[in-house]
């Protein structure tokens, strides 16, 4: 992304013959939404924000007080490379308000911000790096999605049995183009499975990235006649896809408080898992292949809910192995962040760490929820949970 201002904005999209803004935000779950306008409307968008009719949106309280205002954040301007470079097309993330002005509580972008904004009256600023799993299935002769896998390879394979290789390159090619850093990508362990890994940013720039990453994937994968699949566990018989987030805070004078924060995910994960994992779906993953069941960290073993990497200095991070890509990345990163800062003011000491051969899955240690139910009472009887979402959009949650 280009942190451009309201000016730059509009001086680029005067200079490169740009015909399309396209106007994107989120539902409470996650699914991205946009309004194309035209140049011309652009100043109004800045000013006065562009309307819309929120009644069929999910988890945005259906026809009464549905009009809504989207305001487009300046910073967050990127071209879409695969679009036509005539005519071109680029798009930014919104807030979202009433038309009084007031912010809208379903906005979770927003919600995100404001988790941010906590976080720096406490002097605390988090850094957040995703990883992000995904499989790519072949289409049938009318173009829908199937379930066969675009190859057999396996974990770090190379081509021609890694027939993702081609997709990947194109993909971090384009995210490049648009101002997003990847830093590693490979094949993963199930067929067709892929990875792509982000570099450390902010907790809104990581989670607007992670929302544009689905985006560019969907659109480089349709260009080579094949589908990406974001679920937690297409293949009931492979592994199945996470969306790993890589945490570290430090305070205004640059130390490192990774032990409060693992202390405080740790205590409230199992009553957020319904943010972080908020599918059926989801239930098939945890807990089998590697993904976490229990309620445990270890520095070296990777089966554990966080792991703390071999990594030093600014690249020292836990890594949070349990979401999946089904959820809504601003209100995962909100929630774990919310925790995580809990335990930095509460300085809560750090569990001891599971054995490095241990298998979290055979001892007594607390578990995540196993199920969507489960997860859904945890989240509903939650105070700290209740303290920091509306009601709204806990409420979409607990009835979808």
């Amino acid at each position: 992304m280009m942190n451009f201002t309201q000016d730059e904005v509009l001086q680029y999209i005067e200079e490169t013959d740009v015909k399309f803004i396209r106007l994107a935000f989120c539902d409470i779950f996650g699914r991205e939404k946009n309004v194309a306008i035209m140049p011309g409307e652009l100043k109004r968008a800045f000013r006065f924000g562009i309307a819309i009719d929120a009644s069929s949106i999910a988890g945005f309280g259906g026809t009464l007080r549905s009009d809504l205002f989207l305001h487009p954040d300046p910073s967050t301007l990127s071209a879409l490379p695969w679009r036509p470079q005539t005519g071109r097309v680029v798009h930014m993330y919104c807030s979202i308000t009433h038309p009084d002005g007031s912010p809208f509580e379903a906005d979770t972008r927003g919600l995100l911000q404001r988790s941010v904004d906590r976080a720096q009256e406490a002097g605390i600023s988090f850094s957040i790096g995703t990883e992000m799993e995904f499989y790519l299935f072949r289409l049938d002769e009318d173009g829908n999605p199937t379930k066969i896998p675009c190859d057999r390879a396996g974990y770090m394979d190379i081509a021609p049995e890694d027939r993702g290789e081609n997709v990947r390159r194109e993909i971090c090619l384009t995210l490049e183009q648009m101002g997003i850093a990847p830093e590693s990508s490979h094949h993963e362990s199930g067929p067709g499975q892929n990875e792509i890994d982000f570099r450390y940013a902010d907790p809104l720039t990581a989670a607007d990235n992670a929302v544009t990453f689905r985006r560019v994937v969907r659109s480089i994968a349709a260009q080579h006649g094949l589908w990406a699949d974001f679920s937690p566990r297409p293949l009931a018989d492979c592994d199945g896809s996470g969306m790993h987030l890589n945490l570290s805070a430090r305070d205004a004078l640059g130390r490192e408080h990774l032990p409060e924060l693992i202390a405080g995910v740790l205590r409230r994960v199992a009553e957020l898992t319904l943010f972080l994992n908020p599918t059926e779906n989801s239930y098939e993953r945890l807990g089998r292949d590697k993904a976490p069941g229990a309620i445990s960290w270890s520095p070296e073993n990777r089966s554990q809910l966080i792991r703390v990497p071999a990594a030093q200095g600014e690249y020292r991070r836990a890594e949070l192995r349990s979401p999946d890509s089904s959820a809504n990345p601003y209100l995962a990163i909100a929630l774990v962040l919310e925790a995580g800062l809990e335990g930095i003011v509460s300085k809560l000491p750090l569990p001891e760490p599971m054995d490095a051969l241990a298998d979290a899955e055979s001892t007594n240690c607390p578990r995540l929820p196993a199920s969507l139910e489960e997860a859904r009472k945890c989240a509903g009887e939650s105070d700290f949970v209740r303290s920091r979402l509306p009601q709204m959009v806990l409420d979409g949650f607990l009835s979808r």
